[in-house]
């Protein structure tokens, strides 16, 4: 085989994991869902259209030239994606290094490595694209709708700004390896993810926070505080709100920006990505490191399991890139809490629904790890414990964890408003449960590498788990505002989790 056969081969092949990575993530590894799984792909996309009319609907007749506040607002929302972009590709860079097991196919190659990983670069950087345009296409089909084809240069847009946040995150990732090491590299790398994808959202809540007291980002983009010291019109920070508007000649510095540093990237790292991947092999198949000597611990059985529960979840390699971005929403939120500590305005109450949903995302996560995710359920099956008991241990773990979390802020709220605080703790207790007992009713054997997919395993317990999330705090705001509302709101969410446990799978 030459060296161009088999680069074209490992084109292929890296589009093929790409795919088949997409399509067992759509229809949760079964073949069988595949023309289900389509169907609901495309009634979720074109649902989709109506939250993006009635979020940018109204800024389709814009026209070039634009006024400060607009080019604030655009370049906003570009950046905010372009965030988002980078985030998720930090945490795909790094699972390429870690979680891929095909090393030594790639090094018996007849190929040059360093044309191998620019290929890998390059997949990396089509699939972070191709997940922008498909996010993006209802967005814009909106703005082209109201506003013309002009808008179509948005679609360019979304390319570059894809093409760039794949470059800085290979590089990014790729330095973090030579300055910390792979060992510390895969924690390191989630947690910045996780900073960058939540990062500017809750900057500019919390300078709308400090500045005006809510969390409306809104409010501080179109202040003419931010205007009297934005760029002038004619600033190259503008280009992309004007590629987005149809101004070609931006749109293609952009496109072309775009793609020298994707091309500078490949140039530079791709002879170090092989160094880096062989690095990230060897620490994932090296010895482990002699664990401190600690004293036997006595308890019950029931402690045995627990602290089994617990510390798999500390060691959990993934956990920090699903979780760790939800528990950063929660700044803004003790943020408001802490300015408005002695004050009883209604900014407080835009707290509640936001950590009981927050809550109930949480708990479903955990509760999906710690009682479908089981590695070993044959070891857990041999314990002298019986099957609820078992159960029973897995959910107080994940309650004991969620209650961790959010006590510090309820316990902060009872000084500023005990009734709300008590609404609060009701509600988060009732939503993590809630979450909590969808996972058991759907409960099924996976391992913990497929968290990121445990979405597809049951489209009902996905979706009832995050309508059940929305509706207690729906409810918990309405009952602070309207107790009236909030017991019909409460009513009719414990009505939809009740319909979930009557549709779920019998369970021994």
């Amino acid at each position: 085989m030459s060296s161009a056969t088999a680069l074209s081969w490992f084109a292929r092949h890296e589009l093929r994991l790409a795919w088949r990575e997409w399509f067992a993530m759509m229809t949760g590894g079964r073949r069988k869902r595949a023309r289900a799984a389509m169907i609901g792909l495309l009634f979720f996309a074109a649902l989709l259209h109506l939250p993006a009319w009635a979020v940018i609907g109204r800024f389709a007749d814009l026209q070039l030239p634009l006024d400060k506040s607009s080019l604030i607002v655009i370049s906003a929302t570009i950046f905010l994606a372009w965030t988002l972009m980078l985030s998720q590709a930090i945490e795909s860079v790094t699972r390429v290094f870690y979680a891929r097991a095909d090393l030594d196919l790639i090094m018996s190659s007849p190929a040059m490595l360093a044309n191998l990983f620019s290929v890998r670069i390059a997949a990396i950087a089509l699939t972070v694209t191709t997940m922008a345009l498909l996010f993006s296409t209802p967005f814009i089909d909106v703005l082209v709708i109201g506003g013309g084809a002009r808008w179509l240069s948005a679609f360019g847009v979304v390319v570059a700004v894809g093409l760039s946040a794949a470059a800085i995150a290979i590089a990014v990732t790729i330095l973090l390896f030579r300055l910390i090491g792979p060992a510390r590299t895969r924690l390191i790398a989630q947690i910045l993810a996780a900073i960058i994808g939540a990062g500017f959202v809750i900057a500019l809540q919390v300078a709308a926070i400090m500045s005006y007291g809510t969390l409306s980002r809104f409010t501080i983009l179109t202040s003419g505080r931010v205007a009297a010291y934005a760029p002038d019109i004619d600033s190259i920070w503008w280009w992309p709100a004007r590629a987005t508007m149809g101004d070609s000649e931006a749109l293609l510095l952009l496109l072309a920006l775009g793609l020298v540093l994707l091309g500078s990237v490949m140039a530079i790292f791709s002879g170090r990505f092989a160094d880096t991947a062989i690095d990230a092999a060897a620490y994932g198949t090296a010895g482990r490191v002699r664990a401190k000597e600690r004293p036997f611990r006595g308890g019950s059985r029931q402690q045995a399991l627990r602290r089994k529960e617990f510390s798999l979840l500390w060691r959990d390699p993934w956990l920090i890139s699903q979780t760790l971005m939800q528990l950063l929403y929660l700044v803004p939120p003790a943020l408001l809490l802490w300015r408005n500590f002695a004050d009883s305005s209604a900014a407080l109450t835009l707290i509640t629904p936001v950590i009981v949903m927050a809550a109930g995302q949480l708990a479903g996560g955990l509760a999906w790890l710690t009682i479908s995710g089981e590695d070993a359920p044959d070891l857990v099956a041999t314990a002298p414990l019986t099957p609820s008991s078992v159960i029973r241990a897995k959910i107080e773990v994940v309650l004991i964890a969620t209650a961790v979390i959010f006590c510090p802020l309820v316990a902060a709220l009872a000084f500023a408003s005990p009734f709300q605080a008590a609404i609060s703790a009701g509600a988060i207790i009732i939503s993590a449960a809630s979450a909590t007992a969808i996972q058991l009713w759907f409960r099924v054997q996976a391992r913990r590498s497929q968290f990121r997919r445990r979405q597809t395993s049951s489209r009902l317990a996905t979706f009832a788990e995050a309508f059940s999330s929305i509706g207690w705090a729906a409810s918990a705001a309405l009952l602070l505002a309207l107790p009236i509302a909030g017991l019909i709101s409460g009513l009719i969410t414990a009505s939809l989790v009740a319909i979930t446990w009557k549709f779920s799978p019998r369970r021994e």
